[in-house]
């Protein structure tokens, strides 16, 4: 095995588990999203409507993050 096959091994594993740090961020984040929305109409039932498109804005910003995650994941290990 010559340096450069052992030198593409590890990136490609830093870059698996890079990419499973960064889903870890957007999971914690849409919890933290759901949870203040179910909260908030717990509070404020009128608001249910408004408070679920909000949600679910939010929940896309989050989940683009994951995104760009996976995208950097496949950059990293060609």
């Amino acid at each position: 095995m010559d340096a450069t096959t052992v030198l593409a091994e590890i990136n490609g594993n830093i870059a698996t588990v890079g990419y499973g740090l960064a889903a870890i961020g957007p999971a914690i984040g849409v919890g933290i999203v759901v949870g203040k929305t179910i909260e908030s109409v717990a509070r404020q039932p009128e608001l249910q409507g408004r408070l679920t498109t909000l949600m679910y804005i939010g929940i896309a910003f989050t989940e683009a993050l994951a995104f760009i995650g996976i995208a950097t994941y496949f950059i990293f290990t060609n």
